[in-house]
């Protein structure tokens, strides 16, 4: 690669990490161009997967301020960027990984937080972003109807007390 080849990948790799919400590093060895092709469908809209050489991942991760990576760029890496939901993401490799196990999750970093497998692992077992956010907003409203009907109570009592009270004094006679 000319130099000016190398300045410009730098360039690319380093606006990639900037600009992404997270990277996970993979090892692809021994996956077909057919099958980097099928998970790069599969991870859709929310990540790009790149291949690059490791020293100038390295050197771009480093200028984007990112060093927590630099024990993992060993070997043929290549990087999911991800600008959409990481959730979704690393559902994506954990699946692909699994029908293809060639691939290899070395590790990653989301908001600025190295991340080891089992931790990406983790990721991916949480319900998509959706699916929390509702049942969030189903927990918020069974609480604002248990309020509502610990404020309705109050009201109910008291007029039943009262009804209690009238029928005790008459039958007192009073």
């Amino acid at each position: 690669m000319a130099r000016a080849d190398k300045t410009t990948a730098v360039a690319e790799l380093k606006e990639q990490f900037s600009t992404s919400q997270a990277a996970v590093l993979t090892e692809y060895r021994g996956l077909t161009v057919a099958q980097l092709k099928q998970l790069r469908v599969s991870l859709g809209g929310n990540a790009k997967f790149a291949v690059a050489k490791n020293t100038l991942t390295k050197i771009a991760a480093h200028e984007a301020g990112i060093s927590v990576l630099d024990d993992l760029f060993q070997g043929p890496t290549a990087i999911a960027f991800v600008k959409g939901d990481v959730v979704e993401v690393a559902k994506g490799l954990r699946d692909f990984s699994k029908a293809n196990p060639l691939l290899v999750i070395k590790g990653g970093v989301v908001d600025g937080k190295s991340m080891s497998p089992a931790e990406i692992t983790k990721l991916a077992d949480l319900e998509s972003r959706e699916v929390l956010l509702a049942k969030l907003a189903g927990a918020m409203k069974a609480k604002l109807g248990h309020a509502a009907a610990v404020f309705n109570a109050l009201p109910t009592n008291m007029a039943q007390l009262a009804e209690a009270l009238r029928a005790k004094r008459e039958e007192s006679g009073e």
